[in-house]
C-alpha cells in the first residue's frame, strides 16, 4: 500500500502513517507562536557559515510552521541547526530507524536478511508501505529498538509504544546522527548494511521524492525518506530526511515541521530550506 496525504478534515482520530491512535487536543498555534531561535551554522569554507545562516533564515520568515533543521557537509566541514532539540513525532521518517534496527540486528546474529525482511524492508522505504512496517515493528520489539538506538547514540529518541510507531519522539539532531550512521563508515552498521539502506532511499517512488531533495543539483545522488502526519495538537506535521552523494557532494539535510495547517504548507517549508542549501553549498564548488 502507497501512503496517500491524509486528509485534513480527520480530527477525531490521527493516522499515523497507516496506524490510528487518539488525537491530542490542544493548541496547534502554540509553538508557531514562540520565537524563531536564530539558525546557527559553522564551516571551513570562508563566508560559506554567514550565507548559509542568512538564507536559511530567510527561507523561513513570514512561515509559522515550527522548524528544525540540521545539515552537515563533509566536503567543506559545515554544519547548521535550529532547534536541533526540539521533540516531533516522527511519522514515517522513523522508517529509516527500524531498517537501520533490522540491519544491526541481523549483524549482531551473523547471518543475511530472509526473503520476507528484504520484502518488507524494500515496501517500506521505496513506497512507505504500514503493513511492511506493522510487521518489522513487531517483530524486532521496542526494546531492540531501544538497544539500536543506545548503539547510535541516539539518547532523545523515544519509541512510539505497541504498534504506534509513527508516533516515535525524534529531534533532528538524532536524525543526524541516524544520517551520519548510513553515510560514513562506523561500528554500528557495516559498510553493507549502509550500501543497502542507502539504495533503498535512493529508490523511492517519484510521488514521494518531495521535500529535501528539492533544488538538489542534478549531478548528485538523491536518498530520501518523508514523513507527514496530522493530529489535534500542532496540526500537521512534515517531515524529510535526505543526503546527497555523488559528483563531489556528500552532505546531508533534515527538516522537521510542525503546525502547518496543511500538508502543502509543510511541503513548502521544507522545500524553501532545501532550496536554500542545495543554492549555497552548489555556489561554492
Amino acid at each position: 500500500m502507497r501512503l496517500t496525504r491524509i486528509p485534513r478534515s480527520l480530527v477525531a482520530t490521527a493516522i499515523v502513517s497507516g496506524v490510528a491512535v487518539p488525537a491530542v487536543v490542544g493548541s496547534g498555534a502554540a509553538g508557531a507562536a514562540a520565537a524563531t531561535p536564530p539558525v546557527k551554522c559553522a564551516s571551513g569554507q570562508a563566508g560559506l557559515a554567514a550565507k548559509l545562516q542568512r538564507d536559511i533564515t530567510a527561507s523561513l520568515e513570514h512561515r509559522t510552521a515550527v522548524t528544525a533543521v540540521s545539515l552537515r557537509d563533509r566536503s567543506t566541514d559545515t554544519v547548521c541547526t535550529l532547534r536541533a532539540e526540539q521533540k516531533f513525532d516522527s511519522a514515517s521518517i522513523v522508517k529509516v530507524t527500524v531498517l537501520a534496527t533490522l540491519l544491526w540486528d541481523v549483524q549482531r546474529h551473523d547471518r543475511h536478511l530472509t526473503p520476507r525482511e528484504a520484502g518488507h524492508a524494500t515496501k517500506m522505504i521505496t513506497a512507505s508501505d504500514n503493513a511492511a512496517t506493522n510487521a518489522l515493528w513487531k517483530q524486532l520489539g521496542v526494546p531492540k529498538v531501544k538497544g539500536f538506538l543506545a548503539a547510535a547514540g541516539m539518547t532523545s529518541t523515544v519509541p512510539g509504544g505497541n504498534r504506534a510507531w509513527g508516533l516515535t519522539q525524534i529531534t533532528a539532531a538524532d536524525t543526524q546522527k541516524l544520517m551520519n550512521l548510513v553515510t560514513e563508515p562506523n561500528e554500528v552498521l557495516r559498510d553493507k548494511a549502509r550500501a543497502y539502506l542507502l539504495k533503498l532511499m535512493s529508490k523511492v517512488v517519484p510521488s514521494q521524492r518531495w521535500g529535501t531533495p528539492a533544488g538538489a543539483p542534478r549531478a548528485a545522488v538523491t536518498h530520501v525518506k518523508n514523513g507527514w502526519l496530522s493530529r489535534a495538537a500542532h496540526g500537521w506535521r512534515v517531515h524529510s530526511m535526505g543526503a546527497f552523494t555523488g559528483g563531489g557532494r556528500d552532505y546531508s539535510l533534515t527538516v522537521l515541521t510542525q503546525d502547518n495547517g496543511t500538508m502543502d504548507a509543510g511541503v513548502a517549508t521544507v522545500e524553501a530550506v532545501a532550496r536554500a542549501v542545495h543554492k549555497d553549498l552548489g555556489s561554492r564548488r
